[in-house]
């Protein structure tokens, strides 16, 4: 796996077997073996491989899906209420992000606190696919009231829905839907992929 996605993606950057070579210090020969997959990279090796190209370790590693697409999205602070995801002011950096080809807007959001340990920790970072509606059990990125986003674990009952945190320390969230309508309660997307950085 890990040779077919380094010839892809050095392609798609636009590198040489040549130039990649000299971006991380080896040789021409070397590069060729690992798409070739006759030899397979240390850890620091695919580290310098993902950074001279601009790709994420992940995607060099585990590959996106076949017919997939390979863009940029943004890693934002806080999601502000009112306004749009493509609004939001606050942008901490960008992330590369393979996914099929079809409709939809990505966005990334950090983690901040520890709430959804142990799946989840502080300074993680969640891929979210912006849509307004997620099935129960789904973990999102909800906007309470208008403050800043929550990831929880969403919970639908016939009541209403309840915000759930993996932690166990942290108790549920509940609302009711007329809570849901009028506070709001807003699912801003799921989260389709978690990032933990070492």
């Amino acid at each position: 796996m890990f040779s077919k996605q380094l010839r892809q993606y050095r392609k798609i950057s636009g590198f040489t077997q040549e130039q990649l070579a000299a971006a991380i210090g080896t040789a021409k020969s070397t590069v060729s073996m690992y798409e070739s997959g006759k030899r397979e990279p240390d850890f620091e090796t695919i580290k310098a491989i993902s950074e001279a190209l601009n790709v994420s370790m992940s995607l060099l590693i585990e590959g996106g899906q076949t017919g997939s697409r390979l863009f940029q999205i943004p890693v934002l602070g806080y999601v502000r209420a009112g306004k749009p995801v493509q609004a939001i002011e606050e942008v901490l950096g960008y992330e590369d992000y393979s996914s099929p080809c079809e409709d939809g807007e990505y966005f990334a959001l950090r983690i901040n606190g520890n709430s959804m340990e142990p799946r989840m920790y502080n300074g993680d970072t969640v891929i979210v696919k912006q849509q307004p509606d997620v099935d129960s059990g789904q973990i999102a990125v909800v906007l309470v009231g208008g403050e800043d986003a929550t990831v929880k674990k969403v919970v639908k009952t016939g009541n209403g829905i309840a915000l759930v945190a993996l932690n166990a320390d942290y108790s549920p969230i509940f609302f009711s839907y007329e809570e849901v309508e009028n506070l709001p309660v807003t699912v801003m997307g799921k989260v389709v992929e978690l990032r933990s950085r070492f």
